[in-house]
């Protein structure tokens, strides 16, 4: 399997048990938005909590010059060891949420 395939493996896996989570005050769920043309993955959810339309994006990875780009994580789970146990070296993990001169305080890559 070559390394691209590899990553979009690794980044579903960790989006299809998110988007499995259920919420009890919202009347929706997650759902899974897979550009792998273009190398996007995003989780959304979707729904309304009373009369309150929900519509969030907690995780949102790319796939950029053969490196995982983190874009968002809003959630408790640690995205980056998740992709390390499943194979991506660290120096290939962007948390692309930071700016770039903080990523180097990171222990993961800066680009």
């Amino acid at each position: 399997m070559d390394k691209i395939k590899q990553y979009e493996k690794a980044i579903l896996s960790i989006l299809d048990e998110y988007a499995k989570i259920k919420y009890a005050n919202i009347k929706g769920g997650n759902e899974i938005i897979a550009d792998k043309e273009n190398h996007r993955y995003q989780v959304v959810t979707i729904g309304w909590d009373g009369d309150v339309f929900v519509h969030d994006c907690p995780m949102h990875f790319d796939i950029i010059d053969g490196k995982i780009w983190v874009q968002q994580n809003m959630t408790e789970w640690e995205v980056g060891e998740m992709l390390e146990e499943q194979g991506v070296p660290k120096s290939d993990i962007v948390p692309g949420f930071l700016p770039p001169d903080l990523r180097e305080y990171s222990k993961y890559a800066t680009a």
